[in-house]
């Protein structure tokens, strides 16, 4: 929840190694600022699968430029029929890294200031609470049934090989969705190509329930096939659910233990991405760790930008949205730095309101009135 807080003193204790952990624990090592950092041991099932993350703007992912594995100065999204919609991004570059090779750095930054990972289950973070520190807890909690609407992010993504040269290694493509369509949802592919022969190429949903292993296996053979990049040898993989919801998250009961990341609702609900929100978060809990003070953590999204992603997911989630037709249609009507802006949440109310007006009026119309007439009766 954002402006959750514990109380703050001489140190700290990081949960968890994913995006929001190693992030704080980059930032404060070194700094002064007294630090444990622990992490689940590998093979006790507690540590979150590796997973790759991506940002985009004009300057770097936070502190991390450094560890950017490819990036790409174009997107595009792709409709249904085949229609593409690509945009050049400017002085912006769409950037892609890995969570292990942040974990790796982190690690190494540790090391050299003569600290290192604690290899712990931790089931109850208040066994960590000394007098004068805070408690980070990044691990992701139970998600609230408390809200609107609930939809899931769920992905299969694998990283090919083709024999063809068949990836624009200059084009990040975000959203192709010439795969078949989930009722309450929407389905697409997501390619990130670091050459005319290697991707990442993801089968990703955004629905109510998860599918089998075969189910997704068998989305991404057929978006591979109708895309036209075909037969593959597959080098790795990954795979995440993702919980998209417009529920608060509630803070830690625990005094001295402050929640933070997934936990908090640093995920952004219409989209799935939190690596940007967490980097500015990290950058205001680093501070006040230096300057002494409370750990008062910030607000992830401003409450317009959640307001409005709440009415996509909820006429996503009744099948009044067509999914293809609204993704494509604001990358068509808007400049793209307008778009990825709000998913950033950087723009300011004129260019939210232009972005509203772009929306189909009818599905959103009746979104809201769905939820205003019950009040009034």
């Amino acid at each position: 929840m954002a402006g959750s807080g514990a109380s703050g003193g001489r140190g700290v204790v990081v949960v968890g190694l994913g995006a929001a952990g190693a992030s704080l624990a980059w930032r404060l090592a070194g700094s002064g600022v007294p630090l444990r950092v622990v992490e689940a041991p590998a093979g006790s099932g507690r540590r979150t699968q590796p997973r790759t993350w991506c940002t985009w703007g004009a300057a770097g992912p936070g502190p991390f430029g450094h560890l950017v594995s490819a990036e790409w100065p174009r997107v595009r999204l792709v409709s249904e029929g085949g229609d593409g919609v690509a945009a050049h991004l400017g002085g912006w570059r769409y950037r892609m890294l890995s969570s292990e090779d942040l974990d790796a750095a982190v690690r190494d930054r540790l090391r050299a200031v003569g600290s290192v990972v604690e290899e712990s289950v931790v089931d109850d973070p208040a066994e960590l609470r000394e007098p004068g520190w805070t408690v980070v807890d990044t691990r992701p909690v139970p998600v609230p049934r408390t809200g609107r609407t609930l939809l899931l992010q769920h992905f299969l993504g694998r990283r090919v090989r083709s024999e063809r040269p068949v990836f624009d290694a200059s084009t990040a493509t975000l959203m192709d969705f010439r795969v078949p369509q989930p009722a309450g949802g929407v389905a697409f592919g997501y390619v990130l190509p670091t050459s005319a022969h290697d991707a990442l190429v993801e089968y990703t949903l955004f629905s109510a329930s998860v599918l089998t292993r075969g189910q997704y296996e068998q989305g991404l053979r057929d978006y591979l096939r109708r895309s036209g990049i075909g037969e593959v040898e597959v080098l790795g993989e990954e795979q995440g659910v993702i919980p998209m919801t417009d529920a608060g998250f509630p803070p830690s009961p625990v005094p001295g233990v402050l929640r933070w990341g997934a936990a908090s609702g640093s995920v952004r609900p219409s989209t799935g991405y939190a690596f940007s929100a967490l980097q500015r978060q990290a950058d205001v809990l680093a501070e006040r760790a230096r300057a002494g003070e409370p750990l008062v953590l910030p607000p992830a999204h401003r409450r317009r930008h959640l307001l409005m992603d709440s009415l996509v997911l909820e006429a996503l989630a009744r099948g009044r949205l067509d999914g293809p037709g609204f993704f494509t249609g604001l990358f068509a009507r808007n400049p793209v730095h307008r778009v990825l802006g709000f998913l950033d949440g950087g723009t300011g109310p004129a260019d939210d309101l232009r972005l509203m007006a772009s929306s189909p009026r009818g599905p959103m119309l009746r979104t809201v009135l769905g939820r205003a007439l019950p009040v009034r009766r």
